[in-house]
């Protein structure tokens, strides 16, 4: 019985140091060595201090920034819930979205969906729209876009409110990425948005745009992806060059 265990458990602790410790120990030293900013987590620091990741998104909303492509990964680009929506396009959720009512009657949003972010796109970006109603009649007391009543007006089955983009936006601006953690928008967006950050930051469109182009990646190896920008890069960027006011 001993003779036919011994071997077993000689071999379990062999492959247990190899694959175990001398193994992991060697792809570490390797890739420390080799790929040391990629085997860390690929991070941004600046002014001392670690920003984010080249590969994870994060949510920008004030005027003077590149906005990034919006996210379902929990409250937002939160890593420990990277998902998406999962839901097709003929899915209403989708398109108009979805409220919530709690126990007193408050109604928020659960879902915002396409077309509340793409009146939200037009709106922040100065982009020419067509809608069937004033979007006026859509704003709360502070002057605010109010999310429920658009959501309420996209989805009222006998007289939905249509609204529509005269010109192309880029999907991306308007629909999330299977993991909710995209760290970058392609280059139309980035120009679509351009404008507005710099009358945010009182320098031409000019001086933005040729900063997008030189932050703007081309196909990996060539052939593979699209084109492409880093929004937190872009966003440090912004920051050396033209600063906020």
């Amino acid at each position: 019985m001993l003779n036919q265990l011994k071997p077993g458990f000689l071999m379990m602790v062999v492959m247990t140091v190899l694959t175990g410790l001398i193994y992991p120990a060697v792809i570490t030293g390797i890739a420390q060595v080799a790929f040391r900013d990629k085997a860390n987590g690929s991070l941004i620091v600046s002014n001392g201090q670690i920003v984010g990741s080249r590969l994870l998104g994060q949510g920008f909303s004030k005027p003077e920034y590149f906005h990034s492509r919006p996210s379902a990964a929990g409250a937002g680009y939160d890593p420990t819930s990277s998902a998406g929506t999962n839901l097709g396009p003929t899915s209403a959720k989708l398109v108009n979205g979805t409220i919530n009512t709690d126990d007193k009657g408050k109604e928020s949003v659960a879902f915002d969906g396409i077309k509340t972010r793409l009146v939200h796109y037009c709106l922040d970006n100065d982009i020419p729209y067509e809608s069937s109603a004033p979007l006026e009649q859509f704003r709360d007391a502070h002057g605010n876009l109010d999310d429920v009543k658009l959501i309420k007006a996209f989805g009222d089955a006998k007289a939905p409110l249509t609204f529509r983009a005269t010109m192309s936006v880029p999907a991306d601006a308007v629909t999330t990425s299977a993991s909710g953690l995209d760290p970058d928008i392609s280059p139309r967006n980035a120009e679509l948005q351009a404008g507005r950050v710099a009358k945010a930051r009182g320098v031409s469109v000019e001086q933005v745009q040729t900063l997008v182009r030189q932050h703007t990646q081309g196909r990996s190896l060539g052939i593979l992806g699209e084109p492409r920008v880093n929004v937190l890069e872009l966003n440090l960027a912004l920051d050396q060059q033209f600063a906020r006011k």
